[in-house]
């Protein structure tokens, strides 16, 4: 099967939708971990990670390693099939344009949920943002114990849904107002949930854990051909208009 059998559009087209960030990390213990002292990324653990996943058909082309300092571009459709993905001892991570969304179809929900289901014992946290007409967000934390928030929307506008109980995930790991103000992160669960920063919260409940934006460590940069609904759910979101 070709990389392009799930596409109807040519690898070149443009893309006029756009994301900044689409991440979904498996913390597993211990969770006091400090990313600066994670062991280099296991390529094949990462590249098992990935194809593992619902999103990911198969990995198609090898692009070599990517600082997590540097930020990936989509411009043209054959960008949205790049991923990049790293195992680091306890922490496994995956930025994948496939789990952007409008809030129709919530593909990072999904597969948070089947991780949920493999690693019982892992802390998961995703965070997302698009720009598709506007900008749209889903960010997620989901503890052990099954203590969990979602929250997906328009920030700044409506609808914007928060499930699960983001007190509660908040409490567990110690995340009080004054550790927001000193992350300088504006979060106040009194206010409108589309004027929460929910993607600083999820960052916050990583901690010194997060991989992402850091110079010292490498991640696998991967070419893959996604799923068929996958490849759909892209097709409608990045080429809008």
């Amino acid at each position: 099967m070709s990389d392009t059998d799930f596409w109807t559009l040519p690898p070149d087209r443009m893309t006029r939708g756009s994301g900044s960030r689409y991440e979904l990390t498996v913390l597993h213990p211990p969770f006091t971990v400090d990313a600066a002292e994670l062991p280099p990324n296991a390529r094949d653990r990462a590249a098992e990670f990935a194809r593992s996943l619902e999103t990911i058909d198969d990995i198609l082309e090898d692009l070599g390693t990517r600082k997590q300092s540097e930020s990936v571009t989509v411009s043209t459709r054959s960008d949205l099939d790049v991923v990049q993905v790293g195992a680091w001892g306890n922490v496994m991570s995956i930025s994948d344009p496939a789990f952007a969304d409008d809030g129709n179809d919530m593909p990072l929900l999904a597969e948070a949920t089947r991780l949920r289901e493999r690693f019982p014992d892992a802390r998961i946290v995703g965070r997302v943002e698009v720009h598709c007409g506007a900008d749209h967000t889903e960010d997620l934390v989901w503890l052990p114990d099954g203590t969990m928030f979602h929250a997906c929307g328009w920030p700044g506008d409506e609808p914007f849904v928060v499930t699960g109980d983001p007190q509660a995930v908040m409490s567990a790991l110690g995340i009080t107002e004054e550790v927001l103000e000193e992350l300088d992160v504006y979060f106040d669960l009194g206010d409108d949930p589309n004027q929460n920063d929910w993607g600083a919260l999820a960052t916050a409940c990583l901690g010194g854990a997060d991989p992402w934006g850091r110079s010292d460590l490498d991640a696998s940069s991967l070419r893959v051909r996604h799923s068929e609904h996958a490849t759909s759910h892209m097709e409608g979101l990045y080429f809008i208009g």
